[in-house]
């Protein structure tokens, strides 16, 4: 038995080793490779040197990030995520 403490008040929580079982990919894991696929993108360095140097960036990495939070967002409203949603093929081409 464990006790998880939320907002000062303690309440008992069971961890079962029957809970553990996959469920699938969760919203989170879809936004974590949506991350992953941005930061690859060079976005993310692009944008801060867009905001040192004042020099805009490629508008073709803007609208990359607006198409990847896209599919992230419609790859986590289905249900079930597909187990498979890493693939190339639910993401668009950088």
């Amino acid at each position: 038995m464990f006790k998880v403490i939320e907002g000062g008040l303690g309440q008992a929580a069971q961890i079962d080793d029957c809970s553990e079982e996959r469920r699938g990919p969760s919203k989170d894991d879809v936004r974590r490779e949506a991350a992953r696929r941005i930061s690859e993108s060079g976005y993310n360095m692009s944008r801060i040197r867009e905001f040192a140097t004042g020099v805009p960036m490629l508008a073709s990495l803007k609208y990359l990030s607006l198409q990847i939070d896209f599919a992230a967002e419609t790859l986590s409203r289905l249900d079930p995520i597909p187990e498979d949603f890493r693939s190339d093929g639910y993401w668009p081409a950088g």
